[in-house]
């Protein structure tokens, strides 16, 4: 049975880019008192100006962690793009690729192995005709070809669903309600709390990392909600493409591998394994749902690609 450990390779990798954004944005914008601006009145806060300055990095952090994903992800993963196949599995690899891409008339994605024990794939990219799909050499030990195919399947709907863009729509969004808010929640203790008349006070700046921080966990919640949604549509969207019977044997052989290991948490997102909760609290976190439900939705045809 497989534990709780194993995870994908997309959502987590994006959420950490952009928290780090988000962070690294907020504290040059503080330092070069671009936050000054929204207070012009030294009493009332600007709203308007507040949302915008929230839209720019709020988009800016989720479209910038998008646009560096594939980099991110071939170097934390250390993956080795197939350019030229070596050997005949490279060259059934590449083909399948092609032919999955064909049926989804979308331009083939680049293609390569990372070096890891355990059975995984991921996919990321810019947009769907600039996207990177790999798979681990653990994934190609220990499954038959008709698995493999199954989960290049699974990773190749991913890309053809747009998931990738989606994510960062609505990450964008979340991103702009999270930065509003503890903007927000930070002016009004520092003029309710701590009295201060005009400008910012430190209680502004503590209180709005502190709200900022909790506001995006809940965000995350969100997130990780709308990426279990999209794994049963890639796993339609792999049984679509590969056969009903090989997405399923594929998940089946997923939950039956014994002790996986976590790929990096920069990494541990978007891919085809899933973990089981151990809490309700930790189901709010998962990015995939448990095999088991993502099986028994495919047997019972419950999802269209």
């Amino acid at each position: 049975m497989i534990h709780t450990k194993v995870r994908s390779a997309r959502v987590l990798l994006f959420l950490g880019v952009n928290f780090a954004i988000l962070l690294v944005l907020g504290i040059v914008f503080s330092v070069l008192g671009i936050d000054g601006l929204l207070d012009a009145q030294g009493v009332h806060l600007d709203l308007m100006a507040l949302l915008v300055y929230s839209l720019v990095i709020g988009f800016a952090g989720s479209f910038i962690s998008l646009a560096i994903s594939k980099w991110i992800a071939k170097r934390t993963m250390r993956v080795r793009v197939i350019e030229q196949p070596a050997n005949r599995t490279e060259e059934w690899l590449v083909d399948t690729i092609r032919r999955h891409s064909e049926t989804c008339h979308i331009q083939p994605p680049e293609f390569g192995i990372f070096d890891s024990p355990q059975p995984n794939a991921f996919a990321t990219g810019m947009n769907k005709n600039n996207a990177l799909v790999a798979v681990s050499t653990g994934l190609l030990k220990q499954m038959s070809q008709d698995e493999v195919e199954a989960v290049i399947g699974h990773e190749m709907a991913h890309v053809a669903n747009g998931d990738m863009v989606t994510m960062a729509l609505l990450q964008g969004v979340l991103n702009t309600f999270v930065i509003f808010l503890s903007r927000v929640i930070g002016f009004l203790v520092d003029r309710l709390v701590f009295r201060v008349q005009r400008g910012f006070g430190p209680g502004y700046f503590i209180v709005s990392i502190v709200a900022q921080i909790l506001l995006s966990v809940l965000a995350t919640i969100v997130v990780m909600w709308f990426s279990r949604r999209r794994e049963f549509r890639a796993d339609a969207g792999g049984a679509y493409l590969a056969g009903r019977d090989k997405m399923i044997s594929a998940l089946q052989r997923l939950r039956e591998v014994s002790q996986p290991r976590d790929l990096p948490d920069t990494m541990a997102a978007f891919g085809i394994s899933g973990t089981r909760p151990t809490s309700r609290m930790r189901q709010l976190f998962l990015s995939h749902p448990p095999l088991e439900e993502r099986i028994r939705a495919l047997q019972n045809n419950e999802v269209q690609p």
